[in-house]
């Protein structure tokens, strides 16, 4: 039959989100700019922005869903989809390798900067104690770990209860990390400003706490489309990223609390 299809790859239908998505990106970033430099009207038009990229990521990611459940992700589509979602995670890897980059240039090297010193941490300088909540939320995460793959293999086994169960139990942990790390700065003894160390301490456990945010929301979707049936054994790319993801925020922390918390501020006396 003519123009009938013949091949498993799926030919997306014209869609309007990469044009709404660009101008809101774009309001977005233009109005962070006009209100980083206290310019009228930079407010309204970030608000606006920000507004326009989240409607644009509902609209579009529902629109992803629909095409999942009308039988378009054929096997070689979910293929392409992790690939796709691998080289994201490797892009979100080399994010971090800048902050890390950054941190070690300065902790190797600190006979270079006079600012502080010459010694690392920063002399006079009082740090987190990394066995206290730093630890904690390293053990809270590594718990959310078991949950997500227990929640991963219940699905793989038909067993949408534990499914939800583990769902449930990796978002309240999520959010538990959260809660600790927000009052660790708020409680923190140094200021974002106060020098190179206090400046990309908060850029790299805070960009990795923006992380975990993330991936508890992508979780509550998944949790919210389990609820709905979603996901089946051998159709469930969605969870499957969601999985990847907290994966890759678990061992970005590991590294974190390693480098940062404990050889970083070794030598320095603790706060509190």
């Amino acid at each position: 039959m003519a123009g009938a299809k013949n091949h498993q790859y799926h030919i997306v239908n014209a869609s309007i989100w990469p044009l709404i998505g660009a101008f809101s990106a774009l309001a977005l970033f233009g109005g962070l700019v006009m209100w980083m430099h206290d310019v009228s009207g930079g407010t309204p038009v970030m608000l606006a922005g920000l507004v326009g990229v989240l409607f644009t990521m509902l609209s579009w990611w529902s629109d992803v869903i629909k095409e999942a459940h009308s039988g378009d992700h054929t096997p070689i589509v979910q293929l392409h989809l992790r690939y796709g979602m691998i080289l994201f995670i490797a892009s979100e890897v080399m994010f971090f390798v800048a902050w890390f980059w950054a941190y070690f240039d300065a902790s190797l090297f600190p006979s270079g900067v006079d600012a502080i010193g010459g010694v690392w941490p920063p002399k006079g300088m009082e740090v987190l104690d990394p066995f206290g909540f730093p630890l904690l939320n390293t053990l809270i995460l590594l718990c959310s770990g078991t949950t997500v793959t227990w929640a991963h293999h219940s699905l793989i086994h038909g067993d949408r209860d534990g499914l939800i169960k583990g769902l449930w139990a990796t978002i309240l942990l999520g959010m538990l990390f959260t809660s600790i790390q927000a009052y660790e700065y708020a409680h923190a003894p140094f200021g974002f400003k106060d020098n190179i160390y206090s400046s990309v301490f908060f850029m790299a456990t805070g960009f990795h706490g923006f992380h975990v945010i993330i991936g508890t929301i992508f979780l509550i979707v998944c949790l919210v489309r389990s609820y709905k049936g979603h996901f089946t054994p051998r159709q469930h790319f969605g969870f499957e990223a969601a999985a990847w993801y907290w994966h890759f925020v678990d061992v970005v922390w590991l590294f974190l609390f390693i480098c940062i918390y404990v050889w970083g501020g070794w030598g320095a006396s603790y706060a509190g």
